[in-house]
């Protein structure tokens, strides 16, 4: 029965990965910990594999409506590679609370990224040349936080294969998720030289997803993005702070959620009456 709520939910993850792009798999830690029962570490290296299968799947997808810069996808994947790799490695090794603190993080960062929503680069500002520099650093930092914990980072590798890969921004959205597969792969390389999986449940979830991937695909034309994107981020900052409690030790947790909630309240108010609040929607 478990596993079959996990996978329903795993085709819902995957299905706002469909509609959404980068972000739309930030839920699938929390549902590997809080409804399939695994331990943050395992959870991490689970996810790593969902979202690189899914992000493999989509790709081919953009790339036969040309939105995939294959040259330039492999030289910012490959930068990625050796960080995630390296996050992998490392996190194998923490704490799953501090993990899981983090992955909050992340998540928080992932929400405020979607309320603002994604601005049109000038084309100016974009490079004409691969920086390969810069693209190695910000590839070895972007792919260390992917291997730590266990997401994507989509709301960083679009601007910046926007800003140094001088892509437009719908194919950018599309490259990125070769980026995000390669790095993801990487990581899940190195969480499992000391984390084992539970191969059976991967399965079932990886299948779940990518069918859900498919079909959020699909549904993209029917549905109102803007007004998607914006909900579902409110709901990923809620999470994040759900998370980001279940970290704090029980004799305090009820003022990190009072202090949460006062926050959330602030965040909401900027959003709805302040009109240059920075959660609003960025302009073109």
């Amino acid at each position: 029965m478990l596993l079959a709520v996990t996978a329903v939910l795993a085709v819902v993850v995957g299905v706002t990965l469909g509609l959404l792009g980068g972000g739309g798999s930030i839920l699938m830690v929390p549902l590997l910990v809080y409804v399939a029962g695994l331990d943050a570490k395992a959870a991490i290296a689970t996810s790593l594999l969902v979202v690189g299968v899914t992000s493999a799947v989509s790709v081919f997808g953009h790339a036969r409506a040309g939105r995939v810069r294959w040259r330039t996808g492999l030289i910012f994947g490959a930068a990625g590679m050796g960080g995630a790799l390296v996050g992998g490695l490392i996190g194998g090794h923490l704490p799953g609370q501090l993990l899981m603190g983090a992955f909050a993080v992340m998540m928080v960062a992932t929400a405020v990224a979607m309320l603002r929503g994604r601005k049109a680069v000038d084309a100016s500002a974009a490079h004409t040349e691969l920086p390969i520099g810069r693209v190695l650093l910000d590839g070895a930092v972007v792919g260390l936080v992917t291997g730590l914990v266990g997401a994507g980072g989509g709301f960083l590798v679009v601007p910046a294969l926007a800003l140094l890969g001088g892509l437009p921004m719908a194919v950018a959205i599309g490259t990125s998720l070769l980026v995000i597969a390669m790095k993801s792969f990487a990581g899940l390389a190195g969480y499992l030289a000391t984390v084992p999986i539970d191969w059976a449940l991967t399965g079932v979830v990886t299948a779940a997803a990518v069918v859900g991937s498919l079909l959020g695909a699909r549904l993209v034309a029917r549905i109102p993005a803007e007004a998607l994107r914006r909900g579902f981020g409110w709901f990923v900052l809620a999470m994040g702070a759900f998370v980001l409690v279940q970290q704090v030790p029980g004799d305090l947790r009820l003022v990190a959620l009072v202090a949460v909630a006062a926050v959330g309240v602030a965040m909401g108010t900027c959003s709805a009456f302040v009109p240059r609040c920075p959660l609003r929607a960025a302009r073109a």
